[in-house]
């Protein structure tokens, strides 16, 4: 029975070069596995999140409930943070495009979308105003001008980030599953 966590037998990369599997085409996937930033900052949070929990115990037991409540709602809150923050990406489903970012969420049915396609562009390193060129999946809607194109997934940010390979393979599952939606 082949394990899917690293050994010593297995090489590094091996587990990237998988595809993602998708057998309810209804469900929302997301073509892609989180980065490793993505998932290293979550486990940041969610440690300072542990950290708030502690002290909403230690509060707790010196008897001011009202204080402990508070600080439980802070860890709370941090915690709803870090799992919002691993949810975000681009997912995929027969119904269409749905990009996901911190606050909020925008769903566009496939069709209203004309073409989703790979430039090469200035895209922002890690969503922040800097920008560096590099690669953007990027799609166009029937209801806006075919200049103004939202970028899906960059090259730069925190899921691809030294991971062409990865991001390559995204961007091409992503205008598959675009041609095959569309058509149908």
């Amino acid at each position: 029975m082949p394990l899917p966590f690293l050994t010593a037998d297995r090489a590094f990369e091996a587990a990237d070069e998988l595809a993602l599997p998708f057998d309810d085409r209804d469900r929302w996937r997301r073509p892609y596995r989180p980065g490793p930033w993505r998932v290293a900052v979550a486990a940041l949070v969610l440690l300072l999140a542990s950290y708030v929990l502690f002290a909403a115990v230690i509060i707790a037991l010196t008897g001011s409930r009202s204080e402990a409540v508070v600080i439980l709602g802070i860890a709370v809150v941090v915690i709803l943070c870090a799992l919002r923050l691993l949810r975000m990406g681009v997912w995929v489903s027969a119904r269409g495009l749905r990009g996901v970012r911190f606050f909020f969420t925008r769903t566009v049915p496939w069709n209203r979308i004309v073409a989703v396609r790979t430039v090469q562009q200035p895209v922002r390193w890690l969503g922040l105003p800097r920008t560096v060129q590099g690669q953007a999946l990027v799609f166009v809607r029937k209801d806006r001008a075919p200049e103004d194109v939202t970028a899906l997934l960059t090259t730069h940010d925190i899921d691809f980030l030294a991971r062409a390979s990865a991001f390559d393979r995204a961007a091409d599952s992503v205008e598959v599953w675009s041609d095959e939606y569309r058509r149908n």
